[in-house]
């Protein structure tokens, strides 16, 4: 039977689906995204769908895939995304469908505990304050029991813990073959599940990684694939970016002191003076710090020049070469002493990269890439690509004339599924297909099945302080308190920077003061508490006799945040969110437009912000029976001709007009 009438028959109404999914019922544009895929599979080559919240899309992608016989690779956004599709969609539908399908999760180094770094960890007499020597006994004990050694399946593990980076391994510090628990290797053990799996599931960051180093296993994974599939695929360009170029942080040379010197002292005392080698890098990664000076946190400085913009060029210019010299000595002292252990082996190949970065950073920026330096309590040197269109052309798709590798020669019959909520704000979605390098691919939008007149409310006041003024926080807040008053909670707000994130979020606590205990919103504040925690208790909302719950969040929350039913009715959003116009590679990408003729503005920014706003609006309605209001509280949405296509890409929810209206709706949604 044809693929295409498989799944035909499947996502019928008393088909499969029907009977193994909860609440299912046939919706026509799952079924034509899920016969677009199984076209692609067939006859190969590169589908884009931006598919509206509600479609089912990850139903959508897995059928085809599944009963195609093929082996799969899933690439998600985030791990949490991950773990959900490989522990819950996947088995359901393998499951429903009834097929001998075996599947396999290969998240990154970092996910997984290595055996020898918590030996290492056991003897560090440097282990942070008493709380981390409780954490470390909790990693032991849980060592022992589990069998994939994946971190997130440890209960009550902070995933900001200090400890995690010393009980698993890096790239740079993998002993490899040589360690001495290479066998039970968690990492090595995951990779093997993997190469004998039908259907593997990753994420985007391990796949860039390895395009960029080839050094998870994907490097043998890939060829033997016919078919992939990137989820929330409108993060790809930003994750490739991140790996595509180079970088280079004063906290990795810290790093690398730090493991120089434990490893010195416990295997090679006396041999080599460890102290003198890693003084030199510590004074190195110092001065590099201080030649900077005092910058806002998170500040990103230019870099065209031969130094950052601000800083002093020969300063700069004797740190860095300080740094690599400091960095060139470590290779040589490690290399006598490298016979003893394969931690000194190891070692020296960092100390030798560590020092080649520095080299790299001392000569101009490449061709087509733009540079930068991140500074916070530790400097991050960047160089980055514009963007992965060519990366993805010529390394991905081994398009563009590009011969395939002599492992890959079956890379033009493969299939290409790239999928989201959000793609774009125009027919061709070009916001993604451009930077990705995907202008010839097939594109298809469905529509969300939400009746967004019925289930929702757009609210954008007429009058309000600009975005630029010193009060527009302070109105955010007031305006998201009376709302979440009204509702005993069940309100995010979501901002565009952490300087309002905090403004906003204190100034609605003192508002929730003035209410009696039992019917104060507990605010939630972004940072305050680990991520997975603060999205459980807000879903939690007004249970066990408590006042439900605020969250003030920015950044990652505006997308990947799921609040279904009661939990959530209203979503407040503090400002339009442009890119900032100030941010080296947001610059470069501006230019490089405008230098082609194009309009930066009409052709980057207005698309960006199109996309964010959308992924945002999102989090308001997640299923059918949801319904709740949103506020953008910039007036320029209303005032601006721009604000028309913004309004646009937005779902088309029903309008409403005054305050008053906006206190009667969320009033209605409160009964």
């Amino acid at each position: 039977m044809p693929l295409e009438q498989e799944v035909r028959e499947v996502f019928a109404q008393g088909g499969v689906l029907s009977h193994a999914a909860d609440q299912f019922r046939e919706r026509e544009g799952q079924t034509q995204m899920a016969l677009a895929v199984a076209r692609t599979i067939e006859q190969g080559g590169v589908l884009v769908v931006e598919a509206g919240t509600g479609v089912g899309k990850t139903f959508s992608y897995l059928v085809p895939a599944l009963l195609s016989g093929e082996r799969v690779l899933l690439s998600t956004a985030t791990k949490t995304l991950q773990d959900q599709l490989f522990g819950r969609d996947l088995p359901r539908l393998v499951t429903a469908l009834g097929l001998p399908v075996r599947t396999a999760l290969l998240k990154g180094r970092a996910s997984y505990l290595c055996l020898h770094r918590l030996d290492l960890a056991r003897h560090d007499a440097s282990l942070p304050e008493r709380g981390s020597l409780r954490t470390l006994a909790k990693i032991e004990q849980w060592s022992k029991a589990t069998r994939t050694g994946d971190l997130a399946e440890l209960p009550g593990l902070d995933e900001r813990s200090p400890l995690i980076p010393l009980v698993t391994s890096t790239r740079d510090n993998c002993l490899g073959a040589q360690c001495p628990q290479f066998k039970p290797c968690h990492v090595n053990l995951a990779r093997r599940e993997a190469m004998a799996a039908d259907v593997v599931v990753i994420n985007h960051h391990l796949f860039f990684a390895d395009l960029a180093v080839r050094e998870s296993g994907m490097a043998e994974l890939l060829p033997s694939v016919r078919v992939v599939v990137f989820d929330e695929a409108h993060q790809l360009n930003e994750t490739g970016v991140q790996f595509l170029g180079v970088q280079l942080g004063t906290g990795q040379a810290l790093d690398f002191a730090r493991d120089m010197l434990a490893a010195g002292l416990q295997q090679a005392r006396g041999l080599v003076d460890w102290q003198q080698l890693v003084a030199a890098v510590e004074r190195g990664a110092r001065d590099l710090r201080l030649a900077v000076g005092k910058q806002w946190p998170g500040a990103k400085l230019r870099w065209a020049g031969p130094a950052p913009e601000g800083v002093p060029a020969a300063a700069w210019e004797d740190a860095l070469g300080a740094l690599q010299q400091a960095f060139a000595d470590a290779a040589r002292g490690l290399d006598t002493v490298s016979e003893l252990s394969p931690d000194f082996v190891r070692l020296q190949d960092r100390a030798q990269q560590l020092a080649q970065r520095a080299e790299r950073f001392a000569e101009a920026c490449a061709l087509g890439s733009v540079r930068w330096v991140d500074v916070g309590t530790q400097l991050r040197l960047v160089e980055s690509p514009l963007d992965i269109a060519e990366a993805v052309r010529s390394r991905v798709l081994k398009t563009g004339g590009a011969e395939p590798e002599e492992d890959d020669d079956d890379a033009q019959g493969r299939a290409w599924v790239f999928t989201s909520a959000t793609l774009g704000d125009d027919p061709k979605l070009r916001w993604f297909t451009e930077p990705c390098g995907l202008e010839d691919a097939e594109v298809l939008r469905v529509q969300s099945p939400f009746d967004y007149a019925r289930q929702a409310a757009l609210f954008v006041p007429r009058v309000f302080p600009k975005p630029n003024d010193p009060a527009h926080s302070q109105q955010v807040a007031l305006l998201a308190a009376r709302g979440a008053g009204a509702l005993g909670g069940r309100t995010l707000v979501l901002t565009t920077t952490l300087r309002a994130l905090r403004t906003i979020g204190e100034a609605m606590k003192a508002q929730f003061e003035r209410l009696e205990a039992g019917q104060r919103p507990e605010v939630l504040v972004q940072g305050e508490l680990p991520k997975r925690v603060l999205m459980d208790r807000f879903r939690e909302g007004a249970s066990e006799g408590r006042a439900g719950c605020v969250l003030v969040a920015s950044a990652s929350f505006w997308e990947g945040f799921d609040a279904p039913g009661d939990a959530l009715q209203l979503v407040v959003i503090d400002k339009l969110p442009f890119p900032p116009p100030n941010d080296p590679l947001v610059e470069a990408r501006s230019q490089r437009l405008e230098s082609q003729g194009r309009s930066a503005f009409g052709e980057y920014s207005l698309p960006e912000a199109a996309v964010s706003l959308k992924q945002g609006a999102g989090r308001l309605i997640r299923r059918e029976s949801d319904q709740g209001v949103l506020v953008i509280c910039d007036t320029r949405l209303v005032a601006m001709g721009y604000g028309k296509r913004l309004l646009a890409a937005l779902p088309p929810m029903r309008r409403i007009e005054g305050e008053a209206e906006l206190d009667a709706e969320i009033a209605a949604l409160r009964r």
